[in-house]
């Protein structure tokens, strides 16, 4: 886990040896899948014994590969690919000849058309992977390939404290494979020293777990915190975004929480409104708590006879609404001054709301009204909610066209920006006060050292926005592009049923019209090849897309992956999506690690998955702009050409969007405080933040890479 999202390794305590060819031999290979020990890692790893040293080089080799998708074979339907690849129609006529070889035109058609899924030689592998290995030429070294650097970690325990540390007390929601590790950590290491806040409730039920079974105080202090620890016990979903089946729980279990429910009420009874929005879950867990059994506990008993509907709970959320459906402007400010994080979250309509009664009224005196509450609330409002609301107020004086909807999952529909525009002194006003709320809590001291590549890298808001992988940066962050050679990759291996993806991508003018595409339907297109189609996946399966970018017309390149039929994104045994970079020179297989800048897992309960998107500038230049959105599509067949209108719809107005970035915060900070690296050692320690730390640091100095990028974001 460590050497995984840390890029540290972790060395025990064994024998002694001289086993410093054995480590040169491990270094060797991991540099052949785009890895390499530092210098200190390589020398501590030569002092063990020649059997540790290759027993130790086989797991860290075993990790690294799975993190860029090396673990697995990657064959391509055309053997010879990219050369090969044959004209889409003449290869699907080659394909219904070689059928009629021993069966009739009428077992091969649906309809009036051709079923190529009936045809023996579509869509399944003609070859062996040895054969496409025998095919292909050597791969040929360049200098940039990419190299990433595993140092040596510390001790165990400490990195993982560390780690936990980390995990826990995120400032943001972490993703689905993140909850995992936390939950895993947290066993080892709940019951220690914990971080001085765990400011995301999700976060606090999966260590709330470990303290109800430790006997340790809860964290809990909302009913629904309760619930996401009910959810947690049972293995569910503590995010409540998903129905969970509720265990049969032991009865200390059972009284654990209905002693925190029953505090939380006894203290706030006004807490009982939050009941409304999980109604159903609660009802479904007062069947497992069975709170009639424990009358010594009277208020948790209300909670459920809430949910029933036995007892009447007002909602913040509900008196704001009558107070707006009252016109009642200073009403619903009142009740959201009591709660920050709802006022800031409801600023936009509130502040429409105010003019409107300014206008009515001939004077300023609400809009005045909400940017004073917005001032005195802001010292109690999260670093991640602040950041929000001043992207949101960056954006709306822009005059975009579309506003731009996502779920935790990634699951994205755009509609028509129709809301009536904010005062642009209101907002000058409000962004002042968010700018000096974030300037004074930022986590930065001292002299500070940035990367340029790290600088239009997206704050990661939510840890939601970016899936798991290798080089995944979070959704909006925007990096270069330096190769001649573009190629996408798509794996998957069903796990029950015949599945079919299919790797596809799409290109658009600078205007985002005009569009055309690559896929199993048009295997090339102005330079663009396909690898070939392949339908199913019992033992795994790739598809890979090569696109000259030196050569292409096209401004916009938007690479899917669409789910033709079978198994869901989460559903398969395994699948994920990636680019390289290479040059045309390097020849080599199809896939080739060193060349891998990213690889992520496709997740997500969309048929359709954007992972980003690539766009050349008036110089000529490219650049990613990192997405992380899937569209519903429909239950089968999904293609790329049914969805041009809708993909370019959505790209378009997710990179329209300004984001909160590193180079957001630096703004922030006086000028003379922040130094673009060039690779000299400073005089001082400094804080450095980049993608990765560099061996040039005087002792002393702090720094965010990215794997700790959430820890910029303001508590």
């Amino acid at each position: 886990m460590v050497l995984r999202k840390r890029r540290r390794v972790l060395l025990p305590d064994a024998p002694a040896g001289d086993g410093r060819a054995a480590a040169r031999q491990v270094d060797a290979v991991l540099m052949s899948a785009g890895f390499k020990l530092s210098g200190e890692a390589l020398e501590r790893l030569g002092g063990f014994a020649d059997g540790i040293v290759i027993d130790l080089g086989a797991e860290i080799l075993d990790v690294v590969r799975r993190e860029v998708g090396d673990h697995v074979a990657h064959n391509a339907y055309f053997r010879d690919f990219p050369a090969g690849v044959p004209d889409t129609v003449e290869f699907w006529l080659d394909c219904v000849l070689d059928a009629l070889g021993a069966r009739t035109v009428e077992e091969l058609m649906v309809g009036e058309a051709v079923n190529l899924l009936a045809l023996p030689k579509y869509g399944r592998y003609q070859h062996d992977y040895t054969e496409m290995v025998a095919a292909h030429a050597a791969f040929l070294p360049s200098a940039g390939d990419r190299l990433t650097v595993l140092r040596l970690g510390g001790d165990a325990r400490d990195e993982a404290r560390e780690l936990y540390f980390a995990l826990a007390g995120s400032a943001v929601p972490l993703n689905e494979d993140d909850l995992v590790d936390l939950a895993f950590l947290a066993v080892h290491c709940a019951a220690g020293p914990q971080p001085a806040a765990i400011p995301v409730r999700e976060n606090r039920a999966v260590v709330d777990r470990v303290r109800l079974a430790e006997g340790l105080p809860l964290l809990a202090d909302t009913v629904t915190d309760v619930l996401r620890l009910a959810c947690a016990l049972s293995d569910g979903d503590v995010t409540l975004e998903t129905p969970t089946r509720f265990h049969g729980l032991r009865r200390a279990t059972r009284r654990g929480l209905l002693a925190a429910l029953d505090a939380i009420v006894s203290a706030a009874p006004g807490k009982l409104g939050d009941v409304h929005a999980h109604r159903e879950p609660w009802k479904r867990l007062g069947e497992r708590l069975h709170p009639h059994e424990f009358p010594q506990w009277p208020y948790a008993q209300d909670v459920f006879a809430v949910a029933r509907g036995d007892k009447r709970a007002t909602s913040l959320a509900g008196r704001v609404e009558a107070a707006f459906a009252a016109d009642d402007v200073p009403g619903a400010l009142a009740v959201l001054s009591t709660a920050p994080g709802m006022l800031f979250r409801a600023l936009d309509r509130l502040v429409r709301t105010a003019a409107s009664a300014d206008l009515v009224g001939g004077e300023g005196a609400m809009v005045d009204a909400v940017v004073a509450a917005v001032a005195e609330a802001a010292p109690r409002v999260s670093g991640r909610v602040l950041l929000g609301v001043r992207e949101h107020l960056v954006n709306r004086p822009r005059a975009l066209e579309r506003r731009v909807f996502v779920n935790r999952k990634g699951g994205a529909h755009v509609r028509p920006e129709d809301r009536a525009p904010l005062p642009p002194e209101a907002v000058a006003r409000l962004r002042e006060i968010l700018d000096d709320e974030v300037r004074g809590r930022l986590p930065i001291a001292g002299p500070v050292l940035v990367d340029p590549d790290i600088l239009d890298v997206a704050l990661p808001l939510s840890g939601k926005a970016a899936p798991s992988g290798f080089g995944v940066l979070p959704r909006g962050s925007e990096s270069k592009v330096d190769a001649g050679l573009l190629r996408f990759f798509t794996y998957w291996r069903q796990a029950e049923e015949d599945t079919d993806y299919d790797l596809s991508a799409l290109f658009f003018d600078a205007a985002w019209e005009n569009g055309s595409w690559v896929s199993y339907t048009n295997l090339s297109d102005g330079g663009s090849v396909h690898s070939g189609d392949v339908t199913e996946a019992p033992e795994g399966a790739s598809e890979f897309i090569d696109i000259d970018l030196a050569g292409t017309e096209a401004a916009r390149i938007v690479p899917q992956v669409h789910i033709f039929n079978g198994e869901g994104f989460a559903e398969v045994a395994e699948s994920f999506f990636g680019f390289m970079l290479r040059e045309p020179a390097q020849e080599g297989l199809p896939f080739e690690p060193a060349t891998v800048r990213m690889k992520s897992e496709l997740r997500g309960g969309g048929r359709v998955a954007l992972p980003l998107a690539f766009l050349r500038d008036a110089d000529g230049s490219w650049r990613a702009k990192w997405l992380h959105l899937h569209l519903k599509g429909m239950p089968f067949a999904n293609a790329v050409e049914n969805s041009r209108v809708s993909t370019a719809t959505l790209v378009r107005a997710v990179t329209d969007r300004a984001q909160t970035t590193v180079r957001t915060l630096l703004d922030l900070l006086p000028p003379d405080t922040v130094t673009v690296d060039d690779g000299t050692t400073p005089a001082v320690p400094v804080t450095y933040i980049g993608l990765e730390r560099p061996d040039h640091l005087p002792e002393g100095s702090t720094a965010y890479t990215l794997d700790r990028l959430a820890a910029l974001i303001p508590t």
